[in-house]
């Protein structure tokens, strides 16, 4: 199958309009999205915004004449740090990454210390060791809450310095208020500090942090996987006839490239002149090669299997269709970035009104006549027994260990919020080579060639690495085959090997057009017999069929999605009595997942190839073999070991387990605070019981998620 061109776009008309990326590392929320959109194009130089959440960038549309520091202006009055893409850092998300792992255990390893300081106190111990056990949670609290808490704290400061709020202004006030009033205690004696509940509540707010911090690292890394592929830069004829190499920003369209066998594309072009063998499984997934001629587009990122071929470039740079697909992975996951958790979603209420709460408790007791003192001791109460550790708890302590039980059955959970979407998917789109098959062919008819060419056979496949001859190798040395003595083995890539043997030639060659229709094949000659066609078999991945029925009684039904020929494919969707749409390409798959959506599907798909990284980035949910590609590792939101496909219907069941004790948690949380809040109000709850109250809760939270370790059986 050839690969259509894609053109250029070209506009109607000329516009003023040009764009401009920057990295902007604030964005927390979709409260920080509306604010960039709606702000930025109160500038009269900028016409549109748009933020990509996943990789924390903002692209505007602007005026040719605006200035850069202008620009990035724009973004600082609306209380948002800006750069340009080029002047970032390109390890500056692993490193927010880093610093938020070392605030997150700084926090943990403190929790734990203040926490069993805090046991004795709450054993009865009081007076001098009471205050000395104070002090000690005060030396070790205070720098680190000054230390982890600096995400928060700065991005309040921000905030509020450019009078608007955002989630972690009500998170500031809360661990400082509770700081505050803890140290007063402990300089005063007081009989109460809550040290362990600030830096607690730091500690969870970070690990949920940290976690969609490691996600959107994982996103970029799969578009930069895909972008290795292709090639550094071109040999390109000049104006003399003669070839000289270009790096491939230096390409451009009219050029014409000398593409050498073994050569990875830099752009997209079109064969002017030569004939050879390419490797399209880039884009197709199809690990037979195809021919190309005169006439034929070839893209940026394939590789040349044969002869060389001249090339006259149409597409270079990020007008590739290799840098196409990088783009739509791009946007695919921004469209996933934007399911929010449950978890997120009340806190976003939860946390102003917890604190308004507080306030008026306060304002209500002052008015009361209780006195300052009193007061704000009801307030923090309130405060404490209302602290979201086990409405935070509720999510990733249920996530943490059904991932832990996936894990040990050979299932890597990549991004905890998967758990929740995949627990909704209806629709389960599978690819063929790789993800239904096992991806490695293994030889259909050997046992059909007489005994005495097999030797000369082996002799052939074993003087190559393509995957067909090692096939053939693997094969015939499992039946105790013994090569022959070959002389002036020569190897044509993507055309086959040749020999002498005794005198006379012999080959291992692909078949002729004719016989293209055999699917993957290898044709064995000897001067002495006609052609021999090896055929070949991807076999289906064990349990293929039994997976297929299990989903479908989970009310999931199944469908492949495949750029193979069609004769390859149809075999396997008969087999497993499924509907199949063959030769597609990456952007034709996307379109596949966008039509299944529109139609109100939430579709799980399965992939392993770089032409499948948009589709698995593009579905409700994804998943991946550990075969796979890097990219689509990457991109994938499950990835499962071993050669069954079991893990598919295993990894559905154990997310929609994890969905009903997740509500679970969630109730136990929220009936907690409807019994215990209006308690602290009223004065009957000390800061004390309230503190004991908030981990009893927590407590309860995690003992429920336990209860998923046997999820994954």
């Amino acid at each position: 199958m050839s690969i259509p061109a894609i053109s250029p776009d070209v506009s109607v008309a000329q516009t003023q309009l040009i764009e401009s990326d920057f990295a902007v590392p604030d964005i927390r929320c979709a409260g920080c999205i509306r604010k960039l959109e709606n702000g930025l194009t109160l500038n009269p130089d900028i016409a549109v915004a748009r933020v990509n959440f996943t990789a924390k960038r903002v692209r505007i549309s602007h005026l040719p004449d605006a200035k850069t520091p202008d620009l990035i202006g724009a973004f600082n009055l609306l209380g948002f740090e800006a750069h340009t893409i080029n002047s970032t850092p390109m390890d500056q998300a692993a490193n927010d990454s880093r610093n938020l792992l070392k605030a997150m255990a700084i926090a943990g390893f403190a929790m734990m210390n203040i926490m069993l300081l805090s046991v004795s106190i709450w054993s009865g111990a009081g007076g001098v060791t009471r205050d000395m056990f104070h002090w000690l949670s005060a030396l070790i609290a205070l720098p680190t809450i000054a230390y982890s808490g600096q995400p928060f704290f700065r991005s309040a400061w921000r905030a509020l310095s450019h009078r608007r709020t955002n989630m972690d202004v009500p998170i500031t006030i809360g661990v400082l208020l509770a700081t505050a009033l803890s140290l007063y205690e402990t300089m005063t004696s007081g009989p109460h500090a809550y040290f362990d509940g600030a830096v607690m509540l730091l500690f969870f707010l970070l690990t949920g942090r940290w976690l969609d911090s490691v996600m959107r690292d994982r996103a970029r890394d799969g578009v930069t996987s895909l972008l290795q592929n292709m090639g550094t830069g071109a040999l390109v004829r000049d104006e003399n006839g003669q070839f000289e190499w270009l790096e491939s920003h230096h390409l451009k369209l009219g050029m014409v490239m000398l593409v050498a066998a073994g050569e990875r594309l830099a752009a997209d072009g079109l064969v002017i002149k030569g004939r050879s063998q390419f490797d399209l499984s880039l884009l197709t997934g199809e690990s037979a090669s195809q021919s190309v001629n005169v006439g034929t587009y070839v893209h940026g990122g394939t590789l040349n299997l044969g002869s060389p071929v001249e090339v006259r470039i149409t597409a270079a740079g990020a007008q590739t269709v290799l840098a196409d697909i990088a783009r739509l992975m791009g946007e695919a996951g921004q469209h996933k970035s934007r399911y929010v958790r449950v978890a997120d979603k009340a806190a976003r209420l939860y946390a102003p009104a917890v604190h308004s709460l507080a306030l008026l408790s306060f304002t209500g007791w002052m008015l009361a006549g209780a006195g300052w003192h009193y007061s704000i001791l009801i307030a923090v109460a309130v405060l404490i027994i209302t602290c979201p550790c086990a409405l935070g708890l509720a999510v990733p302590a249920a996530q943490i260990v059904v991932a832990g039980a996936l894990m040990r059955a050979g299932i890597l959970v990549k991004d905890g919020s998967a758990l929740e979407r995949v627990a909704e998917v209806d629709l389960a789109l599978f690819d063929k080579t790789g993800t239904l098959t096992l991806g490695r062919p293994e030889p259909e008819n050997l046992e059909q060639l007489r005994d005495s060419a097999k030797p000369v056979l082996l002799a052939l496949a074993q003087a190559s690495r393509h995957p067909l001859s090692e096939a053939i190798r693997r094969y015939l040395q499992a039946a105790g085959v013994k090569p022959a003595t070959l002389s002036h083995i020569k190897e044509t890539p993507g055309f086959g090997l040749q020999a002498d043997y005794g005198g006379k030639k012999v080959s291992l060659e692909r078949p002729e057009q004719a016989d293209q229709r055999l699917g993957i094949a290898t044709a064995f000659q000897t001067e002495d017999m006609p052609p021999f066609i090896v055929r070949f078999s991807d076999h289906l991945r064990p349990d293929a069929l039994d997976t297929i029925d299990q989903l479908r009684s989970e009310g999931i039904p199944s469908q492949i999605l495949s750029g193979d020929r069609a004769a390859a494919v149809a075999p396997i969707a008969m087999k497993l009595g499924i509907f199949a749409q063959t030769s597609l390409l990456p952007t034709e798959k996307l379109d596949a997942i966008a039509r299944k959506t529109r139609l109100g599907h939430k579709v799980l798909m399965l992939g392993d190839g770089l032409n499948d990284g948009p589709a698995l980035a593009a579905g409700h949910a994804s998943m991946a073999p550990g075969s796979a590609s890097d990219a689509g590792k990457n991109v994938a939101d499950f990835i499962y070991l071993g050669d069954s496909l079991q893990p598919v219907a295993t990894t559905i069941r154990a997310a929609r387990r994890t969905r009903t004790i997740v509500k679970q948690n969630f109730a136990l949380a929220i009936g907690y605070n409807i019994v215990a809040v209006p308690l602290a109000i009223l004065g009957y709850v000390t800061p004390l019981i309230a503190a004991l109250a908030m981990s009893g809760s927590s407590i309860i939270v995690v003992a429920n998620a336990m209860r998923l370790r046997g999820a994954a059986k």
